[in-house]
């Protein structure tokens, strides 16, 4: 009977995050017909992409905790409801300011992620959950479906079906899932805000944020922002544009639970190390590619590639910092990633803006993969004489 729970929990979770991460990643492929329908400046543009991320990173600290306490099936449900609601009201809007404030609250679909760990990991033993985490990661493609699937609705039903249509969907997924699910039971003592936050206090929590903040952070970026970047500089149709996101997500989403096994094989420090370094080499090579899609094209999948197998390589450590407080440690890494998804299309706004070219941004990612890449080498350098000094007192 639990067996059937958990097949239900993992399959149902990651099918409503799909729905819900293509709901939060609505605004992305639609930017470029917004900007039009509203006269937007390129760093207006960028905001409506990420104003979503805003919310949907915040809130997911307090929703792990939350969950955690009353039960994530109920609160994984009530969110998707939540999220219906800003999905129609968008589809009525004929002013930018408006359509700014629903996308905000729209945000709160990409709260699911830690939901879905929180809610799935609690039935599953610890050796099983570096490959439940994997599948659960799957749930980002949502933004590949959004990407591919959004700019042909507008085409063939007109811009407000963009959002009702997805309301649908959603509306539809929400009652499956809570007809398919079950609730595990409550623990016999129910943490204090005060004790779920303790993990605040552990030096891992921060320093995987920090790494999900650029492997996360990166993914969530490039899944939001590429669509413009292709349209901008190369001059592709929104379709097109999408079409070749989708490749990019659907590679750096597949890539994520190979990402945990060779974390589990050769250690998790070594092979976030060499990520990073491929991730400083890669972020260079697209800032000087910009005028050859071709070498531009294959240093992005590369890219999404080496992020995704760093999302799947840094939280594979993540229920390791407190096994009791999944939904805390989960909500605060994950904000955080989601945060590193945030500035960056605002950044590239920004920058375009002000030198008509997107150069100087990845220079700056390939900057903070650096400052990266030294913490991690010097988290190892740390835990190497840490082992040294108990080997010599043993």
């Amino acid at each position: 009977m639990k067996s059937r729970g958990q097949t239900s929990a993992l399959l149902l979770s990651t099918l409503a995050m799909i729905i819900s991460f293509a709901v939060w990643s609505v605004f992305s492929p639609i930017a470029s017909t917004l900007q039009e329908q509203y006269q937007l400046s390129e760093t207006q543009r960028s905001l409506i992409i990420v104003i979503p991320i805003l919310l949907g990173s915040i809130m997911r600290i307090p929703i792990g905790i939350i969950a955690d306490k009353y039960g994530a099936r109920k609160v994984y449900t009530l969110t998707m409801l939540f999220s219906i609601f800003p999905m129609i009201a968008a589809g009525f809007v004929n002013s930018f300011g408006v359509l700014l404030f629903w996308a905000f609250l729209i945000g709160m679909a990409g709260t699911t992620f830690t939901i879905a760990i929180t809610y799935v990991t609690k039935w599953y033993p610890s050796d099983k959950q570096g490959l439940v985490l994997g599948i659960i990661g799957i749930g980002n493609l949502g933004t590949a479906v959004a990407s591919f699937t959004v700019p042909s609705i507008v085409n063939l039903f007109g811009l407000h079906w963009a959002f009702w249509g997805l309301a649908i969907a959603l509306g539809i997924m929400t009652l499956i899932f809570w007809l398919g699910t079950k609730e595990l039971p409550k623990p016999k003592e129910v943490k204090t805000l005060k004790e779920a936050l303790s993990v605040t206090k552990y030096r891992a929590t921060w320093v995987l944020s920090l790494y999900y903040f650029l492997t996360f952070g990166g993914f969530v970026a490039f899944g939001f922002y590429l669509p413009t970047l292709l349209q901008e500089t190369f001059n592709f149709s929104p379709v097109n544009a999408g079409f070749n996101v989708a490749i990019f997500v659907v590679a750096a989403t597949l890539i994520r639970p190979f990402g945990g096994y060779l974390a589990d094989k050769i250690g998790a420090n070594q092979v976030i190390a060499f990520l990073f370094t491929g991730i400083i080499l890669s972020a260079l090579i697209m800032s000087f590619t910009l005028e050859n899609f071709g070498l531009f094209s294959v240093t992005c999948l590369t890219m999404g590639l080496l992020l995704g197998a760093g999302n799947g390589a840094v939280f594979k450590l993540v229920p390791e910092v407190s096994p009791n407080n999944t939904g805390a440690v989960t909500g605060i890494i994950s904000a955080i990633g989601g945060i590193g998804g945030f500035f960056p299309p605002l950044v590239m706004g920004v920058i375009k803006e002000a030198t008509g070219s997107y150069s100087f941004g990845f220079i700056l990612l390939a900057l903070f993969a650096a400052g990266c890449l030294f913490v991690n080498i010097f988290a190892v350098v740390r835990a190497n004489l840490t082992t040294v000094q108990a080997n010599k007192v043993n």
